[in-house]
């Protein structure tokens, strides 16, 4: 039987290649320096040209994976699912990560606005001339992402967005803040913190409420910022924290020893953060006599002896009326009880500073309601606290 030279018909025996022909049958293989399948008209590439084909589709395939797994990683999926719950966007917008670092100029030090436990929080400029908080959050924990985005701030690409903030109120205040500017800052801080205990969905408690984590914008409006540390607020299953977060401080006496981060845990922290603005004081000093390193204790010392006047910024002393201090310090000394028990509702924080800011704002306006509330609201409280004694006493 005469064999059959199958490499002088490429076509019938599709070979585009270097054919070699055999005892009944041949080879068939790309010509030195190409690679592909010789069995394909312009199968066999240059050997470069297709590695490097080959290089560019592998890396961009590995790209792709990346992106995904840092977003499934970051909370991304959770995200998208709340987004489009209930049937729409509900005003979120997800940036990518190239948007985040154009804003921040690729995350410059210079547009640091804060450092935290969780991460840090930049001054950004969008597009459209917004002026943005960033947060570039640390990596958590599959349970801390999904408590992390289930807070009325959100984060994309462990970056979270706070429109038209620019400023950190930092340690103190400034000591040219008015009075009435300073009543504002509190009474838009408590607002928001009640939003998140009351009205957000599901409710949400903050858990690192402190001076440094209230940011103002160029008019002074205040936004309560960087929520690493939040948790949603508990059911009636008892949580107990693996740890203590938050700063030193501002942390709830109980919160220290029983570990149970509640609603009122919020309610001490933002009582420290008012004695600050008003006393232009820090919250603890670590350099100082024992008895005089905790502004709480000392605040609670001179009360009870009738001399917490003098701690007051000197300012705020020549703004403040009698009427005005003895209402705020006894919403004060309610905030910062160490029994949780005995404190206020954010709420009821949020209503008595805006009572107390527009009162400040306008005393001739007292006569026609202010006042009336303002003292009706003391009333209300001072019954409850002779109620609660009463209890306590049978």
């Amino acid at each position: 039987m005469e064999d059959i030279n199958e490499c002088l018909h490429p076509k019938e025996y599709g070979c585009y290649g270097n054919c070699m022909n055999t005892p009944g049958g041949y080879t068939c293989v790309c010509p030195p320096g190409t690679s592909g399948n010789p069995t394909e008209m312009n199968g066999c590439r240059s050997k470069d040209k297709f590695t490097f084909v080959v290089k560019v589709v592998t890396a961009y395939r590995k790209l792709i994976r990346t992106k995904q797994k840092f977003f499934e990683q970051n909370g991304g999926v959770i995200l998208q699912q709340q987004m489009h719950s209930g049937g729409g966007a509900r005003g979120f917008r997800i940036f990518s990560m190239e948007e985040l670092k154009k804003a921040t100029n690729i995350f410059a030090a210079g547009h640091v606005l804060g450092r935290g436990g969780h991460g840090v929080v930049y001054k950004g400029v969008l597009e459209d001339k917004t002026v943005v908080a960033i947060k570039k959050s640390k990596m958590m924990k599959e349970a801390q992402t999904k408590e992390f985005l289930k807070c009325p701030c959100w984060s994309m690409n462990s970056s979270q967005m706070i429109p038209s903030t620019t400023t950190s109120m930092g340690r103190t205040p400034k000591a040219d803040i008015p009075l009435d500017i300073r009543l504002q800052i509190a009474a838009e801080s408590a607002e928001a913190l009640s939003y998140m205990h009351s009205s957000a969905s599901p409710p949400t408690l903050h858990g690192d409420v402190k001076m440094a984590n209230i940011l103002l914008d160029d008019k002074l409006s205040a936004k309560v910022s960087d929520f690493g540390a939040s948790k949603l607020a508990p059911t009636d299953e008892i949580e107990i924290a693996t740890c203590v977060q938050g700063t030193c401080e501002y942390l709830d006496p109980e919160y220290l020893m029983t570990r149970q981060l509640t609603d009122k845990s919020d309610v001490y922290s933002f009582g420290v953060i008012v004695l600050e603005l008003l006393t232009r004081k820090k919250s603890l000093y670590l350099d100082g006599p024992e008895e005089d390193r905790s502004l709480v204790s000392c605040f609670t010392t001179a009360v009870k002896v009738g001399r917490h006047q003098e701690l007051l910024d000197i300012q705020v002393r020549n703004e403040m009326s009698d009427k005005i201090l003895q209402e705020i310090t006894h919403l004060l000394m309610r905030c910062i009880s160490m029994n949780g028990e005995e404190r206020l509702m954010m709420k009821e924080v949020a209503e008595m500073l805006e009572m107390l800011r527009r009162y400040q704002h306008h005393p001739w306006a007292g006569a026609k309601g202010n006042a009336v509330e303002v003292q009706s609201f003391l009333s209300r409280e001072q019954q409850s606290e002779i109620t609660n004694s009463g209890n306590k006493m049978s």
